[in-house]
């Protein structure tokens, strides 16, 4: 009894220190698990808010400019009248006045002439100029002691650059008395002199609400300098054009940083920086406005980026500690009890497995390695999204399933950071509902449903579905909207196809699903409207005719991609890209047509001729030499698909065939079971939870599953009013 006791003192001292290292190991390894994930998290956010201030930071930029480009062509387009009032110049008082009659974005205007260029007037300076809230324009002379225009930045500047010129802000006193900054040109004479410079000032009243108003997050704000570094625009209304940015920097708690990023700003530089500000982390983030040399910035605080995954970050140090604390009873249960171990030891071994399908799942959100299947000769793929933005909303996917090619293609309504999130939601739905879904018109459905819920935005994406059954080239696809592929056989052909309505506009629509089948050497050809409506510089589109001839299955999938994007490259030209470009390529080359046999079997629906399917399969299998494993799962497989028939294809009482068609090839068997039944889909019901207890688990399923487990592809189809299932075996 003593030595017993000691045995389970012992026993139970290696069950602690087992159990102790047990619970070290996994609060080690949930740490380092949190920690990976904490970190690609940040990483994640941080890329999203680095996108979102540089979309935020481009789409100021480019009004600015529109603002700046109209004032600068308001004077390119009055530099000849200017010129031929050279001769006259008692009438340049005009042109000044036409530029600011014709121009509201204009408040003054100026033809300064060069001092002695004209004897009358040593110097000659007429202003018109409109003064705030007026329609009047006044007109008065920059030619004073006082003012001494010769010497200002807007004279002297475009003299020694010999080219238009925007000045740095200033207020005007004695000409427009308002905030503005001055973009002036050259002006020669019909004999090619140096005449004087032509000006158009703008104010800069719109610049303060345009950046003031830029909002990232909630507490971030935006401010403008000047090339010399001059505040322009700042939330502290006390440093506007009071002081520079330069002396601001050395009240900073981080003096080093802010002179970096202060540097790469006055050189017209782009980037991101963090520093210390007001004794917190900030991040910001700024870009040059072109012609003007002005620079923008945004600063985020630390706190607004990652605020909320510090704080998911707390519950799951929480979770954890929760866990540790369940794993630490479970452990006492387990040096206890043996046979609790055992069970808690398969309830381990289950989750693991459940976790590692998952980690599975999280996969890249389009694939991008091409050839993507290089073990399979049966198949030539390629694809390329070419995104007109940073993001876009255009996606494609595939992957195989079941010895079937599951594909999609489809273009999201909109552009941007909208549209790539809408993209993110459709791809991943794809992949979720098509995982446990062998149709088109369900996996549309379903995600159509889904897509209409939440659909606030009012956002919708044309799609399509394709799943290619790999050993027949059976072609069963739905559309939503999006154009029609092109199927290259013999002849180039747009695939015929049902438009139906795009995903996420009406929830309960009922798509059509249609077929077609393909053969050795047949491609298709899915693309979105970025490459027919590719616009060159004389908004022509690029159309169906380039594309067709383009097209060629003579070369490889990859060789097919690069002539299509060189085509619209050359196509293009120097025009901008107006919309997302995608293409996928899916050339179907299996081994040819191998040498068949066929063998039929027809039965009456009557249970009592089951026994039949036995010698029909026992046949097959002595003809292909199958041994007695394979032989015997083939007839349970066949069993329950034709049990399945007799069971619910005909009404009770009636009398109904079953016609049982086998195929043997050199590489596989295929069944094909067909009857005239009411309509009825096996492969739709859910396969039956194995893991339950007979007792729990729900009537029906388990049929299907055992077929499925058997057989390499399970198709189902409803064609000329019959069921037909087929069913394949790869030997």
């Amino acid at each position: 009894m003593k030595i017993k006791q000691t045995l389970d003192k012992v026993l139970l001292r290696q069950s602690a220190r087992a159990g102790l290292l047990l619970v070290i190991v996994a609060a080690a390894t949930l740490e380092a698990t949190g920690i990976v994930q904490y970190y690609f998290s940040q990483k994640g956010i941080r890329e999203e808010a680095t996108l979102r201030a540089e979309s935020q930071l481009e789409a100021t930029k480019l009004k600015i400019i529109n603002i700046v480009d109209q004032a600068e062509a308001a004077v390119r387009n009055s530099m000849w009248l200017a010129q031929w009032a050279l001769s006259t110049p008692d009438s340049l008082q005009a042109v000044s006045r036409r530029i600011v009659e014709n121009n509201p974005l204009i408040v003054g205007s100026t033809v300064a002439l060069v001092p002695g260029y004209d004897k009358k007037h040593p110097l000659f300076s007429p202003y018109c100029f409109q003064a705030p809230g007026e329609t009047t324009i006044h007109v008065s002379s920059l030619a004073t002691e006082e003012y001494n225009y010769p010497g200002q930045e807007w004279f002297t500047k475009p003299l020694e650059l010999q080219t238009g010129y925007w000045s740095e802000p200033y207020i005007d006193v004695g000409g427009g008395d308002i905030l503005m900054t001055t973009y002036s040109v050259p002006l020669r004479d019909m004999d090619g002199r140096i005449a004087g410079v032509l000006t158009a000032d703008i104010s800069l009243d719109w610049l303060t609400d345009l950046v003031g108003n830029v909002q990232v997050y909630p507490n971030a704000f935006s401010m403008m300098i000047s090339r010399s570094g001059q505040i322009m625009v700042c939330p502290a209304e006390s440093l506007v054009m009071r002081r520079t940015v330069q002396q601001v920097i050395a009240d900073m708690d981080d003096t080093a940083a802010f002179a970096g990023v202060n540097r790469s700003m006055l050189a017209g530089e782009r980037g991101n920086a963090v520093v210390r500000y007001n004794k917190n982390t900030t991040h910001i983030f700024y870009a040059p406005v072109e012609k003007t040399g002005w620079s923008m910035s945004i600063m985020v605080p630390d706190s607004e980026i990652y605020g909320n995954i510090r704080k998911v970050g707390m519950i799951v140090k929480l979770l954890q500690l929760l866990g540790l604390l369940m794993l630490i009873l479970i452990l006492r249960a387990v040096a206890r009890n043996q046979l609790k171990y055992a069970e808690l030891n398969e309830r381990k071994e289950r989750i693991e497995n459940e976790l590692h399908i998952a980690s599975g799942i999280q996969m890249s959100m389009i694939p991008k390695i091409f050839p993507p299947f290089p073990e399979r000769k049966d198949l030539d793929m390629a694809a390329t999204i070419v995104p007109a933005k940073e993001v876009g909303g255009d996606l494609y996917d595939f992957y195989i399933r079941d010895e079937k090619l599951f594909f999609c293609i489809g273009d999201v309504s909109g552009k941007g950071v909208p549209a790539s999130l809408v993209m993110a939601v459709t791809r991943s739905l794809f992949r979720t509902v098509s995982a446990h879904e062998s149709s088109p018109q369900r996996i549309l459905t379903t995600m159509n449903d889904s897509m209409s819920e939440v659909n606030e935005s009012n956002m919708f994406v044309t799609f399509f579905v394709g799943i290619l059954d790999l050993a027949s080239g059976h072609l069963r696809y739905c559309n939503a909207g999006h154009n029609a592929p092109l199927l290259l056989t013999d002849a180039k052909r747009p695939l015929p196809v049902e438009a139906n309505l795009p995903l996420g506009v009406l929830r309960g629509f009922c798509f059509k699903e249609q077929e077609t089948d393909m053969r050795y050497d047949d491609a298709i050809f899915l693309y979105t409207d970025g490459l027919t409506e590719a616009e060159n510089s004389q908004h022509e589109l690029f159309g169906e005719e380039r594309m067709y001839k383009v097209l060629s299955t003579r070369r490889p999938s990859d060789g097919q991609m690069a002539a299509m994007k060189e085509a619209v490259r050359d196509f293009v030209g120097e025009a901008p890209q107006s919309d997302d470009l995608t293409m996928l390529f899916i050339h179907f080359l299996p081994d040819g047509e191998p040498e068949k046999t066929e063998r039929h079997l027809i039965l009456h629906n009557d249970i009592q001729q089951i026994p039949q399917l036995a010698e029909f399969v026992e046949t097959i299998a002595g003809e292909k030499k199958l041994d007695q494993a394979t032989a015997m799962n083939l007839n349970l497989a066949l069993e329950e698909a034709v049990t399945n028939v007799i069971m619910y294809a005909y009404p009770e009482g009636s009398d109904g065939l079953v016609d049982v068609e086998a195929i043997l090839r050199k590489d596989s068997l295929e069944f094909i079971i067909s009857d005239n039944g009411v309509p009825f889909d096996p492969t739709a019901a859910p396969d039956a939870d194995v893991t339950l207890g007979a007792e729990e688990r729900r009537i029906g399923g388990l049929g299907i599953f055992l077929v499925r487990k058997i057989m390499d592809s399970v198709n189902y189809a409803r064609k000329d009013g019959k069921n037909i299932l087929s069913m394949i075996k790869k030997i």
